[in-house]
């Protein structure tokens, strides 16, 4: 990793979190939305998913869209588990990578998530690794749902370096989504698109043991 950074804002889902988006997609269609995926999926969502992800409607009122748009009487259960569906888990040797690179760079997590995922990927870290959320590991962590602003805008980038004083010039951000890379490059964040397939710990082999 280049030395010329002094600071890395790693994203969570598809970076350090296995996700898969068809899951949700079809455990949705299971409650009768036939086309899902036109809806959300990694490239693009509609307005509902927007609005709860940068917590502009709580978890109560996104069940109830949800039932309006499926016709049904699907239980909070029942939606909230096809909508979490997606998150899958975390494989420790990331965990690790992440305090081994903290201990040589300021390290920030910046991450599109809504409150009924937040839940669940808190009782997956509990489980796997003993934690709730990466305070202790990362400087700071920082969530759509909590700052009223999503990736790819640039205002939520440029919230990230003004608070804690960093300079665009000097700060890496890695993504698995081309839109928020593209957001990202247009305040002029240096930025690493990670592939599908490729994992986070192939960017750092210095750090892996």
């Amino acid at each position: 990793m280049n030395k010329q950074y002094e600071a890395i804002i790693f994203d969570l889902g598809g970076v350090l979190l296995n996700i898969d988006y068809n899951l949700t997609a079809d455990a949705f269609k299971q409650l009768g939305v036939k086309d899902f995926d036109i809806h959300y999926s990694q490239a693009s969502q509609s307005g509902l998913f927007d609005n709860l992800e940068k917590g502009l409607i709580t978890p109560a009122e996104f069940r109830l869209a949800m039932r309006r748009w499926l016709h049904t009487d699907a239980t909070d259960e029942a939606i909230d588990q096809a909508w979490n569906a997606m998150l899958l888990d975390m494989p420790g040797k990331r965990l690790e990578l992440l305090k081994a690179v903290s201990q040589d760079y300021r390290t920030f997590l910046l991450s599109n998530t809504n409150e009924i995922h937040l839940q669940t990927v808190s009782l997956i870290l509990q489980k796997s690794h003993g934690i709730t959320d990466f305070s202790g590991i990362l400087e700071k962590q920082y969530f759509s749902s909590r700052m009223g602003l999503r990736k790819p805008d640039p205002e939520i980038f440029l919230h990230v370096l003004r608070e804690n004083n960093l300079k665009a010039e000097n700060t890496l951000f890695i993504d698995d989504s081309i839109q928020h890379i593209s957001g990202a490059n247009s305040i002029g964040l240096n930025t690493r698109h990670l592939l599908p397939r490729e994992d986070i710990l192939e960017l750092f082999p210095a750090y892996l043991s």
